[in-house]
C-alpha cells in the first residue's frame, strides 16, 4: 500500500518529537524537484524518497535525517535546479552535509565483476564518511530499491542483487542493523538463486507444518517454569531463515535434516543472576545435548556479544537452541556496531567511545520511544575498520593493507617483483624512508631499481601484513640458500645451548638429523634453510629437538610408568611458551615444561620436575603423591631435577594458570548459578563445570584461570562466603 504524506507526519507525530514543519517542508521541496519524474514502475519518483523517510524514521533517526532521506536524490537527478548552496540555504548546513554525502556515494563505481574490488570499495566509502547517517540513508535507499527490484531486467535484478549481498548485507551487519541485513539477503537471494531460494522455502514451509505446534509447546514449558520462579521475563520463539539455512546448505554442504538450530527460543531477563537461573530451570525440564553449551557471558566474544546459549532435546525429539541474556546484553547482541567500535578502539579514547555506545544503543532501539530523537545525534565519524587503512595508487587504484603498514607492504601488495626491487619510496610526491607509516588517503609511489639485490632480512621486522612477510621469505627460500642455512644453525645452535648441558658436534649432528627425519623433511641443510628464511620457526620443533636431545646426549631408555604424569596431547603453543618463562630448571631459563594434571602446580607452591621421555619436563607440587613415590625410584634418581618459579611469572597476564576446585555444597536449585554469578563478578575465567550428588549435597567441580595460589586462595575465601557452601578443595583435572 502506497504511503501517503499525511499518513506519514501523522506517525512522526505520534512516536516521537518530531519538526513535522520541517519534514514537511522537505517533502514539499522534494515534490517538486522531481515533479514529472517517474520511476521504471510507473510510479511518481516522489514515492521513493518518501520510502526512503519511512524506513529512516523506523530506526528512530532524527529530523534532520528524515530531511535529508527526503532530499537524497534532488542533488544527482534535479541537479538543473537544486545544487548544494540551496539546500544548505533552504535546510541549513547539517542536512546539506549529509545530502553532498549520499550523492558522493552514488559515484563510486560499486558494479564490478571483481569481488575483491567490491570489498575494497565497501571499506572506502566507509572510511570516507564523516556522518553515520550518510551510511544509514543509503542503506535505507537500497532496502526500498530491492523492495522494488522486479521492475529492473534480469541483468540489472542480478547485478544489483550481487552488489546488495556482498557490499550492502555485510555493511548492515556491521553497523548493528540486523533486520535490514536480513531483509536485504532475503531479497537478493530471490534474484541471486531463486531456485536454490524456493527449494529451501519450500522444505522450510514442510518442516514448520508438519511441527506446527512445536515452538508452542516447548515454550509453553519454559514459561511455566519461570513463572514458578518468579523471574520477570520477556520470551522469543523464531525459526531460523530462509537465508541463514540456505546458508548453511550450500556453504558447508549440510542438508536440510542437519540444520538442528532451525527453532530456537530467547529469554530476555532483568539480571545476570537471572540468566543462570534461567538456564537451571531450562535444564531441569529438557534433556540437554551434549557439547552445545557456551557461557558467553563469563566469557565473552571479543565482540562484547554476551548470552548464555544451549542446546536441548523437546518432548517431541526435536532440538532446539535457548539464548538466555539480560536486556542490556540484548542491546549489544542487536546492534553490534557499539561493540565492535569499542574493541577496535584505544584505551586513550575510552571516554568518547562509551559515549558513542550509549548513542548507538539509543538511535537503534527502535521497540520504545524517545521524547526527543534530536538531542542523541551529532556528527561523527566511522571507523568501523580502524585496524585497516586505505591508499591509493599513482592511477588512482585503492589499495587496502593493515592499520600501521610501510611503503614496503604497499610494495608487495602491488606485485612480489615490485617489492624485490623496490629501493625507495614517495608519499604525495615526496621521497620518505621505506619503513614510514603510511595514513589513509595517502598516494603512495614505489622507486624500483634492476640493480637491486632483493629484500633486506630486516625487512621481516618492519613490515605489517601476512603477504609482504610470505613474499620475502619466499625470495629468501629461492635466492639466499648459502645465507639461510648458516642462520638456521644458529637459530637451532641457541635452542639446544638452552638445555644447560655440552654436546659435541656429533652429537648435535645426530639431534638435527633425526628431527629432520621425524618432521619429512630429506636433508639436514633443508631443516636449516627453512627455518633461515623463516619458513619454519625453532619454537615448531623445540619439543623434538629436547626428545633427541635428551635420547642422545643423556642416553636414559628408562619408559615412564605413570601415563598421569603429563598431559600427553601437549602442544608448544602459545600457553607452552608462556609455561618456559614461567619455571627455572637447574638454574636454566626457558626449558619446554608443562604442568602435571595430577596436581596442578601454581605459582606459589613448591614445585620439582621430572624429565619425561618426549614432553619436555612435568612439573609437579612437592607434596603430589606421583612426585613423593617418583623421588623414592632409584632408577628415575637422574630425572628428577630442581625447579623453582621464575621472577618473569610476574609479568604472565592476568590468570593464565589452570586451577580445579571442588565445591560442597547443600543443594538448592540456585546453587551453581550463585557460584557462576560469584565468579563472573570476580572476572575469574571458567574452563569447565560439572556436578555430581551426594545424597543431598551436591559437589561442583569447577575449572578456573587463576594467577597464582594467592589469587586462587582469595577467589576460594569469596566462593565460601556464599550461602550452601560447605567446603572447598583444590583437585586435579
Amino acid at each position: 500500500m502506497e504511503l501517503s504524506i499525511e499518513d506519514f507526519l501523522e506517525r512522526l507525530r505520534k512516536n516521537g518529537n518530531y519538526d513535522i514543519e520541517k519534514i514537511n517542508k522537505a517533502y514539499l521541496f522534494a515534490e517538486k524537484m522531481h515533479s514529472g519524474q517517474c520511476r521504471i514502475s510507473g510510479e511518481p519518483y516522489i514515492t521513493h524518497p518518501l520510502a526512503v523517510a519511512e524506513i529512516v524514521a523506523d530506526l528512530q533517526l532524527d529530523t534532520d535525517s528524515i530531511c535529508a532521506a527526503l532530499l537524497h536524490d534532488t542533488l544527482e537527478d534535479c541537479c538543473e535546479f537544486v545544487d548544494l548552496p540551496l539546500i544548505k540555504k533552504e535546510f541549513g548546513a547539517e542536512i546539506a552535509d549529509i545530502v553532498d554525502g549520499v550523492t558522493k556515494l552514488i559515484h563510486i563505481p560499486f558494479e564490478t565483476k571483481q569481488e575483491e574490488s567490491i570489498e575494497n570499495l565497501r571499506k572506502m566509502f566507509l572510511a570516507m564518511s564523516k556522518d553515520l547517517r550518510v551510511i544509514f540513508i543509503k542503506l535505507a535507499d537500497r532496502l526500498h530499491n530491492m523492495r522494488t527490484l522486479n521492475f529492473r531486467t534480469p541483468e540489472k535484478q542480478r547485478t544489483i542483487a550481487l552488489e546488495t549481498m556482498h557490499v550492502y548485507a555485510p555493511l548492515a551487519h556491521r553497523l548493528g542493523i540486523q533486520r535490514i541485513k536480513q531483509e536485504l539477503e532475503m531479497l537478493a537471494l530471490q534474484y541471486l538463486d531463486p531456485i536454490g531460494f524456493d527449494e529451501v522455502k519450500k522444505d522450510t514451509e514442510k518442516r514448520f507444518g508438519e511441527n506446527r505446534n512445536f515452538l508452542e509447546k516447548a515454550t509453553k514449558i519454559v514459561e511455566e517454569g519461570l513463572l514458578d520462579y518468579g523471574i520477570k521475563y520477556k520470551l522469543e520463539g523464531r525459526i531460523k531463515s530462509i537465508y541463514s539455512i540456505y546458508k548453511k546448505m550450500y556453504n558447508q554442504s549440510k542438508s536440510f535434516d542437519e540444520i538442528y538450530d532451525f527453532y530456537a527460543i530467547r529469554i530476555l531477563v532483568d539480571t545476570e543472576l537471572d540468566c543462570y537461573t534461567v538456564l537451571g530451570i531450562i535444564h531441569e525440564r529438557f534433556n540437554s545435548i551434549p557439547g552445545r553449551f557456551k557461557d558467553y557471558i563469563s566469557n565473552p566474544k571479543p565482540n562484547l556479544y554476551r548470552s548464555l546459549h544451549t542446546t536441548v532435546m523437546g518432548k517431541e525429539g526435536i532440538p532446539f537452541e535457548v539464548q538466555i541474556r539480560t536486556w542490556d546484553m540484548h542491546t549489544v547482541a542487536e546492534y553490534g556496531l557499539a561493540a565492535h567500535w569499542k574493541y577496535k578502539s584505544g584505551e586513550q579514547a575510552k571516554a568518547i567511545i562509551d559515549q558513542k555506545l550509549q548513542w548507538i544503543r539509543t538511535l537503534l532501539e527502535t521497540e520504545k520511544d524517545i521524547d526527543d530523537p534530536d538531542e542523541f545525534f551529532r556528527p561523527l565519524k566511522i571507523d568501523l575498520f580502524e585496524d585497516e587503512i586505505f591508499v591509493f595508487t599513482p592511477k588512482g587504484d585503492v589499495v587496502n593493507l593493515p592499520n600501521g603498514s610501510t611503503p614496503i607492504d604497499f610494495a608487495y601488495a602491488i606485485h612480489s617483483a615490485v617489492g624485490n626491487k623496490m629501493v625507495g619510496a614517495k608519499i604525495n610526491g615526496n621521497i620518505v624512508t621505506i619503513d614510514s607509516i603510511l595514513q589513509t588517503g595517502q598516494i603512495v609511489e614505489i622507486l624500483t631499481s634492476t640493480s637491486s639485490k632483493g629484500p633486506s632480512r630486516d625487512w621481516l621486522k618492519i613490515v605489517r601484513s601476512g603477504e609482504a612477510k610470505n613474499k620475502i621469505r619466499q625470495f629468501f627460500k629461492r635466492e639466499m640458500r648459502p645465507e639461510n642455512i648458516i642462520v638456521g644453525k644458529l637459530e637451532i645452535d641457541r635452542e639446544l645451548k638452552r638445555y644447560g648441558r655440552s654436546f659435541s658436534e656429533a652429537q648435535k649432528i645426530e639431534i638435527v638429523k633425526n628431527v629432520a627425519n621425524r618432521i619429512g623433511v630429506p636433508e639436514v641443510d633443508d631443516l636449516y634453510n627453512n627455518i633461515g628464511f623463516g619458513g619454519m620457526s625453532v619454537n615448531k620443533i623445540s619439543i623434538k629437538l629436547r626428545d633427541e636431545f635428551l635420547r642422545v646426549v643423556q642416553p636414559s631408555e628408562i619408559e615412564e610408568t605413570d601415563e598421569n604424569i603429563v598431559e600427553k596431547t601437549a602442544r608448544h603453543d602459545r600457553k607452552g611458551r608462556s609455561n618456559a618463562e614461567s619455571v627455572i630448571i637447574d638454574s636454566v631459563e626457558g626449558c619446554s615444561v608443562k604442568f602435571a594434571k595430577c596436581c596442578n602446580p601454581l605459582p606459589g607452591d613448591n614445585i620439582v620436575g621430572f624429565i619425561t621421555k618426549g614432553y619436555g619436563v612435568s612439573i609437579h607440587k612437592y607434596e603430589c603423591p606421583n612426585a613423593q613415590v617418583g623421588l623414592l625410584k632409584a632408577q628415575d634418581k637422574d630425572r628428577w631435577v630442581v625447579a623453582s618459579w621464575s621472577k618473569k611469572i610476574e609479568k604472565n597476564i592476568y590468570g593464565s594458570f589452570e586451577a580445579v576446585l571442588n565445591i560442597y555444597a547443600i543443594y538448592t536449585p540456585k546453587i551453581i548459578a550463585d557460584v557462576s554469578v560469584a565468579l563472573s563478578d570476580m572476572k575469574v575465567a571458567v574452563t569447565s563445570i560439572s556436578t555430581r550428588e551426594n545424597d543431598h549435597e551436591i559437589i561442583i567441580t569447577v575449572g578456573v584461570k587463576c594467577s597464582g595460589i594467592e589469587h586462587l586462595k582469595s577467589i576460594m575465601n569469596a566462593l565460601k562466603k556464599l550461602k550452601n557452601i560447605r567446603d572447598i578443595t583444590r583437585g586435579k583435572s
